[in-house]
């Protein structure tokens, strides 16, 4: 009941019957907050609340209909997005939430919908009193918030890279997704501004460390392109993935021979019929399998010969993700919440306070004392 009292209104779930839109509202249901399910299918809204522990409310919602979603929108306090592809979906839900006065958070890893996002809604929001914060779960909320804190009293820098290395199976939301970002048209933070991306496949190797070691990395456009440079003074972001994240095992070489004509092949009809074959496969991982997949992210920066690394691991890659976007959410509905505008995850939430509590999920990060700088080679 504490809980409730803190909340200016309730918190929607869009998209809430897909494979992460119901892990977030078992998050808001264990955390006792008040929040409405909503999506297009009534029937499997039904299902989902039926299964969940104490009442929850449900209202149906359509993208194609826009008085549906200002009816679900005016009365919360903030909505958390989960129905991608975003670059397909995600507008309405966010113009209706900067038109209602209601706070927005989502689960993209879309960067070119975060540059939209920031680039059309940033000034509305902010007249609004809205604060729109996409990209709140694994993707991106660690690797921003490891950046702040692995900046943290370096001053202007010349470079912030952030590495990815992960092992887990992606949902069908997860792979359509990735359709959509292989047509193109992300972009770097190079110069002090955003360039087109170089579509160059190989990004070389990077050295995570023990015990994961020297890893083949390749293009990754990564939604911190869009958010470090909203809190950090950098010359040049850089993101990249290990290339064992996408092709386990040996076939890893061969990822920069095929990435590109499958770019390619995605702007072409031949887009549909992949897509229909991930329609045929599992929506997801199995609870298990999902528990164990583990990743690491490495966040390196330069300032002219010095170099301090920040280091975070963990497992659950769509289970922290529930739990990132529900504990923003729920912090963004508190009625002492001040944020507007786009905001980076690190804008928003105080990186330490929000990174913890995070044990559930193996959860670590670590930044190198300034005695363990190193000159640059």
């Amino acid at each position: 009941m504490s809980l409730l009292s803190k909340q200016r209104g309730p918190i929607a779930v869009y998209g809430a019957t897909g494979y992460t839109g119901r892990l977030v509202a078992a998050e808001l249901s264990a955390a006792g907050s008040d929040f409405i399910l909503s999506g297009r299918n009534q029937q499997k809204l039904d299902q989902l609340a039926d299964s969940l522990e104490g009442e929850a409310r449900v209202q149906a919602a359509s993208v194609d209909e826009p008085e549906s979603l200002r009816s679900l929108l005016a009365e919360c306090s903030v909505v958390i997005d989960c129905a991608g592809p975003f670059l397909l979906y995600g507008e309405p839900v966010l113009k209706t939430a900067v038109e209602t006065g209601t706070h927005y958070l989502d689960t993209t890893g879309e960067q070119p919908y975060m540059k939209m996002a920031l680039d059309r809604y940033s000034s509305p929001a902010r007249e609004a009193g809205v604060a729109v914060i996409p990209g709140m779960g694994f993707d991106y909320v660690p690797g921003d918030m490891l950046a702040a804190l692995t900046t943290e009293g370096m001053g202007e820098l010349d470079e912030v890279t952030l590495a990815y290395t992960a092992s887990f199976q992606p949902t069908r939301g997860t792979m359509r997704s990735a359709l959509e970002m292989m047509k193109g048209g992300d972009v770097e933070w190079r110069k002090l501004s955003w360039q087109p991306a170089s579509q160059r496949v190989s990004r070389g190797h990077f050295d995570f460390g023990e015990p994961l070691g020297r890893k083949r990395m390749t293009r990754y456009p990564a939604g911190e392109q869009i958010t470090v440079p909203q809190h950090i003074s950098t010359r040049l972001v850089r993101t990249m993935l290990s290339a064992d994240s996408l092709a386990p095992g040996a076939v890893d070489f061969l990822l920069p021979a095929i990435t590109r004509p499958t770019s390619l092949m995605m702007r072409t009809p031949a887009k549909g019929l992949v897509g229909a074959a991930i329609g045929r496969l599992p929506e997801g991982a199995s609870e298990k399998d999902r528990r164990s997949a583990r990743f690491t992210i490495v966040c390196e920066v330069k300032r002219g010969k010095r170099i301090r690394r920040g280091t975070v691991n963990g497992r659950d890659v769509y289970g922290l993700t529930a739990r990132l976007v529900t504990k923003g959410a729920r912090i963004c509905a508190e009625r002492g919440f001040g944020g507007k505008g786009f905001l980076a995850p690190a804008q928003a939430f105080d990186p330490r306070d929000f990174l913890s509590d995070l044990e559930e999920f193996s959860f670590e990060w670590h930044v190198e004392p300034a005695a363990a700088e190193v000159a640059a080679s």
